[in-house]
C-alpha cells in the first residue's frame, strides 16, 4: 500500500490539524451554549473572545512540542503533552479572568465555556492521534499478515509481558502472537497483553506440537538446561526459535525488530554468567602499564577490552598482524575514548625488538597471547612454533625478570596436555620453562600460566567455519563421528584468565571449568537445523577423517597430574611436577638452534625429549615414536 510508504507528517501540518480542531470545538461550545439561559461577556466580542483562545492555545502548541512525535507512533509522553497544553491554555485564561476580575468587576471570558472549549479541544486532538496510529497499525497488519509467524512466547514475567506488549503494538515486527507458554499457571484460564496464557501439559514438546506456530521466542535469560530442551523441543518440530536478552539490557526498547533475533548455537554452547572478584582484578590492574602480546587476537584483544574497564596507566598492544592491529586500533578508540593504549607492531621471537619495549615503557603486567595455534599448519612447520610459542616465550620472561615485571601470565591451551601435535607440544614446553624459572633463586616476577579448551568465535574456531559452509549450502565437514571438545565463551575464558592472574605465589598453572565437552557432529547438526535446514537432506555433512596432529578429545590435566580447588569455583590448580631449570634450558636451546635450519624432523625428535609424553597421531612424526634415531 502506498498510504503506508507515506513518510511522517511534517510538524507544520500537525500544528494546522490541531489548530482547526481548536477552532471546531470553539464553534461546538457555541452552539451548545447557544440556547442555553449562559451568555458570554460583553467586555469584548464572541468572536474575538475565540481568537484570543486559539492564539493562547497555539502559543501552548509550540511551548510544549505537542507536534514533535510521530502521529503514528504517539506514546504515553505525546499524550502529556497534549495535557499539559490544555492545562496552560486553562491556566492562562482563568488567571486573565481572575486578574481582570479584580480590576474591573467582570470577566472576559465564560467560565463555562472554557471547560468545555479544553475539554473538547483536548479530546478531539487526543482521538485524531489514536484514530491515525490505529489506523496505521490496521492498514500495516493487513498489509503484512501473511508475512507474519505465528510465535509464542516461553514464561511469564517482566521481561516477556513487556515483549507480548511491545509485539502488539508494533505492527512491522513480522510476528503474530499467539499467546504465552507456561508451566506455572493458575487453575482458571487468564490472559496477558490481550493473550491467552497457555499451560504446559505433558511436555513441552506434546504442547508445542498441539499448537499451530511458526515459532518461539524465549528469554536468554533463561536456565541453560531449559533453553537446550526447549531448543530441541522446537527443532523437532521444525518450529524456529528466537531470544531475547533482559529488559535491562535493551539498549533503545523501541527497536525491538532487532532486540529479538534467532538462536545462534553460540547461545546454546555458552554457560550460566560467573562472578569475578570485580575489586581484586581491579586493584591488580588499576594505575599498571600492562603489555599484552598477540593483543590484536580473539583472546588478546578481550583481555584489552576487559582491562580498559579498571583504569590502567597504560596498556601496550603487540601483534605482528598489521592489519587486525590497525582495526583493533580504530575499535579502542571508538569504544574506549578514555585508555591511554599503544599499539606496537612486533614479532615476539626477535629479542632485540622486544627488549626496546621493556626499556621503554616499563612493564608491570605481562599477557602473553601471541601464539601459533592452527594444528595442521604448525604440523608442516614444526620450526615456525618453535620461534614464536618457544622462542618467544623465553624472550618475554628473560626480560620480564630483567625488568622487574610484577606479574607474567603465559596463555597455554588444553592441547599442551599429553599433546598429539606440534602445537601442543611446544605450548607444554613453553608451559615448562616458566614453570621452572619460577623456582630459580632470586625471582620476583610471579609466573602464572593459563590453560583452557577452544573459544567461541576465535580465529581458526570451528563455529564460524561451519557457519560458512552452512550459507553456502554445504556440505558440511566433520573430521570425525566421535570427536568432541569442551567450549568456553572468550569473554568468560578472558575473565578467568583476569581472576588467575590474582591468584597464587607464581609457578601455577590454573585450570578451568570448561563443563562438559560437546560432540562436534552434534553441534553441526543441530545448527543446520537452527538455520532453518535438515541435516543430510537440505545440508549434507562429510566426514573427512582427522587432520595431522589431531586427536579425538582434549585434556585439561595429563595423567602424572593432581588437581587442586582454589577459591573460585571455576579455577583449579594442576599440580604438575616441576624439572630442574638448567636442565629445561639446556634442551630449549638445543631446539631453537636446531629450529634455524629447518630440520624439522630433528626439531620434533627433541621435543619429544623435553615433552616425552608428546606422541603424534595422524602425522608424519608418529614413525619417531616407535624408533626417534629412525630416518626412514
Amino acid at each position: 500500500m502506498k498510504l503506508l510508504d507515506q513518510n511522517y507528517l511534517p510538524r507544520w501540518i500537525v500544528v494546522m490539524i490541531d489548530t482547526v480542531l481548536s477552532l471546531l470545538s470553539l464553534l461546538l461550545v457555541y452552539f451548545l451554549l447557544l440556547n442555553t439561559p449562559l451568555r458570554y461577556y460583553d467586555v469584548v466580542s464572541v468572536p474575538a473572545q475565540g481568537g484570543i483562545l486559539l492564539g493562547i492555545s497555539i502559543l501552548s502548541f509550540f511551548a510544549f512540542k505537542t507536534y514533535s512525535g510521530i502521529i503514528r507512533h504517539s506514546t504515553f509522553t505525546d499524550i502529556i503533552k497534549l495535557v499539559l497544553a490544555s492545562f496552560s491554555t486553562g491556566v492562562v485564561v482563568f488567571g486573565t479572568n481572575v486578574i481582570y476580575a479584580l480590576v474591573k468587576g467582570t470577566q472576559i471570558f465564560l467560565n463555562t465555556s472554557i471547560l468545555l472549549y479544553l475539554l473538547l479541544s483536548f479530546t478531539s486532538m487526543l482521538l485524531f492521534r489514536i484514530l491515525v496510529k490505529e489506523l496505521y497499525q490496521l492498514l500495516t497488519g493487513l498489509s503484512t499478515a501473511k508475512e507474519k509467524k505465528d510465535v509464542v512466547i516461553i514464561g511469564i514475567d517482566d521481561n516477556t509481558i513487556a515483549l507480548g506488549s511491545a509485539i502488539g503494538k508494533e505492527a512491522e515486527l513480522p510476528f503474530k502472537l499467539i499467546g504465552f507458554l507456561s508451566e506455572k499457571i493458575p487453575g482458571k484460564r487468564f490472559k496477558i497483553a490481550g493473550k491467552p496464557v497457555i499451560p504446559v501439559q505433558d511436555s513441552l514438546i506434546e504442547t508445542l506440537s498441539r499448537l499451530d506456530i511458526e515459532g518461539v521466542i524465549m528469554s536468554n535469560r533463561l536456565g541453560k538446561k531449559l533453553q537446550d530442551e526447549i531448543v530441541d523441543a522446537a527443532l523437532q518440530l521444525k518450529i524456529q526459535v528466537f531470544s531475547i536478552p533482559a529488559i535491562a539490557e535493551w539498549k533503545d526498547r523501541s527497536d525491538i525488530k532487532n532486540i529479538i533475533k534467532p538462536v545462534q548455537i553460540e547461545d546454546l554452547l555458552e554457560r550460566d554468567v560467573i562472578s569475578l572478584e570485580s575489586y581484586t582484578i581491579e586493584k591488580h590492574h588499576t594505575g599498571k602499564t600492562i603489555l599484552v602480546t598477540g593483543g590484536a587476537g580473539s583472546i588478546g584483544s578481550e583481555i584489552v577490552r576487559q582491562i580498559a574497564r579498571f583504569k590502567p596507566s597504560k596498556v601496550i598492544i603487540l601483534d605482528q598482524a598489521e592489519t587486525a592491529l590497525h582495526s583493533l586500533e580504530l575499535q579502542l578508540i571508538n569504544d574506549f575514548p578514555e585508555l591511554d593504549f599503544i599499539t606496537e607492531l612486533a614479532d615476539v621471537s626477535n629479542m632485540y625488538r622486544i627488549e626496546l619495549l621493556f626499556k621503554k615503557y616499563s612493564f608491570d603486567v605481562v599477557y602473553h597471547a601471541a601464539a601459533y595455534k592452527h594444528v595442521p599448519i604448525i604440523e608442516r612447520n614444526p620450526h615456525e612454533a618453535i620461534y614464536v610459542n618457544i622462542l618467544g616465550t623465553v624472550n618475554l620472561a628473560i626480560l620480564a625478570i630483567s625488568y622487574s615485571v610484577e606479574n607474567f601470565v603465559l596463555i597455554s591451551t588444553d592441547k599442551a596436555v599429553n599433546p598429539t601435535n606440534v602445537m601442543g607440544a611446544s605450548k607444554r614446553a613453553a608451559e615448562m620453562y616458566v614453570q621452572s624459572l619460577q623456582y630459580e633463586k632470586d625471582i620476583s616476577t610471579k609466573f602464572t600460566t593459563t590453560r583452557f579448551g577452544n573459544v567461541l568465535g576465535s580465529s581458526g574456531s570451528v563455529i564460524p567455519y561451519f557457519k560458512k559452509q552452512i550459507a553456502e549450502g554445504g556440505p558440511v565437514t566433520v573430521t570425525h563421528k566421535n570427536i568432541i571438545r569442551y567450549f568456553m565463551t572468550i569473554p568468560e575464558a578472558c575473565q578467568l584468565v583476569l581472576q588467575a592472574s590474582t591468584m597464587g605465589k607464581g609457578g601455577e598453572i590454573y585450570v578451568f571449568d570448561m563443563g562438559k565437552p560437546k560432540k562436534i557432529l552434534d553441534v553441526a547438526e543441530k545448527m543446520i537445523r537452527l538455520s532453518g535446514f535438515e541435516p543430510y537432506k537440505d545440508i549434507d555433512i562429510i566426514i573427512t577423517g582427522l587432520r595431522p596432529g589431531e586427536k579425538l578429545y582434549e585434556e585439561l590435566l595429563n595423567d602424572s597430574s593432581k588437581v587442586q580447588p582454589t577459591h573460585h569455583p571455576k579455577i583449579m590448580i594442576a599440580k604438575v611436577p616441576t624439572l630442574d631449570f638448567t636442565e629445561i634450558k639446556t634442551k630449549i636451546k638445543q631446539i631453537i638452534k636446531m629450529a634455524t635450519k629447518t630440520d624439522d624432523r630433528e626439531v620434533v625428535r627433541l621435543l619429544k625429549e623435553l615433552v616425552p609424553e608428546y606422541k603424534s597421531k595422524n602425522s608424519e612424526f608418529e614413525l619417531l615414536d616407535k624408533d626417534p634415531t629412525s630416518d626412514s
